[in-house]
């Protein structure tokens, strides 16, 4: 009897799986056809033409036809740009090659869709889990991330990998599960250099809440070292400092200058540009570059706090529910716009009602918060929701589960 149930709910799960897939996948072929980008722009192009032109990772800081001395970069992180130049071996040109990196995109939310529900599996019932996963998938913003040359969609995919194995991790303590945890650590890192500040702080809750051994914190940082360092040993060589992306100060001032709004801005002042002029031209380019935008920000703040303190409770408010000032083109379409208000509003209050005395969610809850601390720093793009998306949901859930026990006596969540 205990096997039937056991294979019949295994069946079943398999059924779940297919559908989240099916739905995931298909859902995504008309808006990929329909607004799909069309070429590498930016400088996604800049760096990828530069890999497969000198096999080097090369760029253009300012559009100032810097690129015949093949400045090296520092200013983006590189995985991304690697994961682009990949599909280049193929030797697809054109919309073939762009249509089969927006296919692989389409494949990484299939992929982070399956994580997703496994995820939940921990803390919510099958049926909770499916249509919560359902709606992760089929999210608007989230379908569309795919149809863009972006590096949200592999973000999207590994951070959900990267809480999958963390919780792997918690509940086995092997050798497998560590190795899996510290390389997708290692490659957020490769992704967004932030993350270096969520791996501290998750090794840190580790120790503290978990009684993780020394010895196994140290196979962790062991792996994410080696996991970064192909890259970490090209920065120390090229630019003899210890750094995988030096953008910090660019990236402070483009949120933090008077022409600054919650998105940001790239409009130099005057004095700005000539300082940047100013640069010498040589391999430490990206360096010099960013500490001129990073003196300018920490002036800019210097004279008016106030004034960015405000602005950064803006950028906070925003991104927990909408912009009410966005110059997005489309922001503002209700497809867009009720689903994160809406997403936004309920994960709030599935916070506020959480299970305090549960570790898990509790490290959910606190990642969540850092990631709104870090880029509330800098500035807020729409896409930058979809970094936070997966935990919202699941906050969600605790709200859904909180009114299924209160009104009709339904289980309460896993610890």
């Amino acid at each position: 009897m205990f096997l039937n149930n056991y294979h019949h709910l295994k069946k079943k799960e398999i059924y779940a799986i297919i559908l989240l897939v099916t739905f995931s996948f298909f859902a995504r072929i008309p808006v990929i056809i329909i607004f799909g980008d069309t070429s590498l722009d930016n400088e996604w192009g800049v760096l990828v033409n530069n890999l497969i032109e000198h096999g080097t990772l090369a760029i253009d800081y300012l559009n100032r036809n810097l690129l015949k001395y093949l400045l090296p970069n520092v200013l983006m992180p590189p995985l991304y740009a690697y994961y682009l130049y990949f599909f280049s071996i193929f030797n697809l040109e054109g919309q073939n090659y762009i249509n089969l990196i927006l296919l692989s995109q389409i494949i990484l939310a299939s992929i982070s869709v399956i994580v997703f529900y496994k995820i939940n599996k921990l803390f919510f019932s099958q049926k909770i889990s499916f249509y919560s996963s359902l709606l992760f998938s089929l999210f608007p913003l989230h379908v569309f991330a795919c149809s863009q040359i972006s590096s949200i969609s592999l973000q999207i995919c590994i951070t959900i990998l990267f809480f999958y194995f963390f919780f792997q991790f918690i509940e086995k303590k092997n050798l497998i599960s560590i190795i899996f945890f510290s390389f997708t650590a290692g490659l957020l890192i490769l992704l967004r250099g932030e993350f270096i500040a969520i791996l501290a702080l998750s090794i840190v809750y580790l120790i503290i809440f978990f009684k993780v051994s020394i010895k196994n914190v140290l196979l962790i940082i062991l792996i994410s070292v080696i996991t970064i360092s192909p890259y970490l040993i090209r920065n120390i060589l090229v630019f003899e400092k210890v750094t995988i992306t030096q953008s910090f100060g660019y990236n402070l001032w483009k949120g933090n200058n008077p022409n600054a709004t919650v998105e940001g801005t790239k409009k130099e002042e005057i004095d700005l540009l000539k300082r940047i002029k100013s640069i010498q031209i040589n391999k430490f380019y990206g360096i010099n570059f960013d500490k001129v935008y990073l003196d300018k920000a920490i002036e800019y703040i210097k004279e008016e706090p106030a004034r960015y303190l405000i602005l950064f409770v803006k950028k906070i408010m925003s991104f927990l529910l909408i912009d009410i000032r966005s110059s997005q083109p489309n922001y503002y379409n209700p497809l867009h716009y009720l689903p994160v208000l809406l997403i936004g509003v309920t994960s709030l209050i599935g916070i506020i009602i959480s299970d305090k005395k549960s570790y898990k969610l509790n490290y959910l809850i606190l990642i969540f918060f850092t990631n709104i601390f870090i880029f509330s720093v800098f500035f807020i793009l729409p896409r930058y929701k979809l970094a936070i998306l997966p935990l919202q949901i699941i906050f969600t859930n605790i709200l859904i589960q909180y009114i299924n026990k209160k009104f009709f006596n339904k289980n309460k969540i896993r610890s």
